[in-house]
């Protein structure tokens, strides 16, 4: 049977699946969990591929056990930490991630790695085990979770690189990358790319070097020679990221994307800023001015909460921008957020956490 064909056993079996569900104890979103079952029955009817069914079966699997491990913490903002498995403790790339590890967690933050040793270990010890989240791969020749990841029993082992990438991109609202080799550079092109083209939402993203380090210089010079020159790439795509060799300013960085800006919501066409703090009218007129080139019409401006919005109780204390924002510029709407996060009635910017030592 042709997956096209699929469409006729929906109905067949939607009765049969929901008493299932019913009698399951789902209550909550009963609908997404009969299409996911009802896909299932699909792919068996369809006679799909034996090795096809092990990859789909696995992936929903570890995606489950992924989701369980991450839930009891969804209320706390989270940073993932790239960086090279290979990197040893002497290294000064392995004090710098340790620190910008440690800075955050002190404010609240959680740290989430591959888990395993390098600059994933590194991470994991500056944030210590309570503020640590792990999401390992199952490789051939395979190194166990880190000491610091798997004492606090808070890891998660992925068969396939995919699942593994969309735990480390889907919780965080902030990425370091530490210098690595091709799984780092794999994991932040697939960063870039997804902020680039708005598959996901916008969020600091920090290149971090040891002090005096040229590894992300040499990246950032390779863009300007031969990606931005050949067109394949815009002048300005390297502007949401931060290439730095300061702890501090990593820190600043992360936490400060969030200073006024909460977060995002497509209404239809239309596009919603949550802030922190109202706007003052002047200042709305003049994001409105300095932006109108990223709208497909009108202006920028304020906003009760839309009628979407309200059905849903979607942070319907906060302060709202609505605007035509031209889908096709997705990928600039950072620039608007940093001139949201340097508004006068922002709040205060919190000074970076003092350097520690790392033995």
């Amino acid at each position: 049977m042709s997956p096209s064909s699929t469409s006729s056993l929906d109905g067949d079996v939607t009765d049969a699946v929901r008493t299932l569900l019913s009698d399951a104890g789902v209550e909550e979103d009963v609908d997404l969990v009969a299409r996911i079952l009802i896909t299932g029955v699909g792919l068996g009817v369809d006679d799909t591929d034996r090795l096809d069914l092990k990859i789909a079966s696995a992936a929903l699997s570890e995606m489950r056990l992924a989701f369980a491990l991450f839930a009891p913490y969804r209320s706390s903002p989270k940073v993932t930490i790239f960086g090279s498995a290979r990197t040893q403790p002497h290294d000064p790339l392995y004090l710098a991630a340790a620190d910008i590890a440690r800075a955050l967690a002190e404010r609240g933050w959680m740290v989430v790695t591959g888990a395993g040793p390098g600059i994933m270990q590194a991470a994991a010890e500056g944030a210590g085990p309570d503020r640590s989240l792990g999401v390992s791969i199952r490789l051939p020749f395979e190194e166990k979770p880190n000491a610091v990841i798997a004492e606090a029993d808070r890891v998660v082992a992925m068969k396939y690189f995919f699942t593994r990438k969309l735990m480390l991109v889907k919780e965080s609202r902030g990425f370091v990358a530490v210098p690595g080799g091709f799984g780092t550079l794999d994991e932040l092109f697939e960063l870039l790319t997804l902020q680039q083209t708005g598959k996901a939402e916008p969020t600091p993203i920090v290149l971090l070097d040891a002090p005096g380090g040229t590894f992300w210089r040499g990246l950032e010079r390779f863009a300007q020679e031969q990606l931005i020159p050949s067109g394949v790439i815009s002048p300005d795509d390297l502007d949401r990221v931060l290439i730095t060799d300061s702890v501090a300013a990593a820190e600043s960085e992360i936490t400060g994307f969030w200073r006024n800006y909460d977060s995002l919501r497509w209404i239809g066409s239309r596009l919603v800023l949550r802030l922190c703090a109202e706007p003052t009218d002047a200042e709305v007129a003049e994001l409105s001015r300095r932006f109108s080139h990223l709208l497909t019409g009108g202006r920028i401006e304020r906003t009760a909460p839309l009628r979407r919005e309200r059905q849903d109780e979607d942070r319907l204390d906060m302060p709202r921008l609505l605007m035509d924002f031209d889908r096709h510029r997705v990928g600039e709407l950072h620039h608007l957020i940093r001139a949201v996060n340097a508004l006068a009635s922002a709040p205060p910017a919190t000074p970076p956490s003092e350097p520690h030592a790392v033995s």
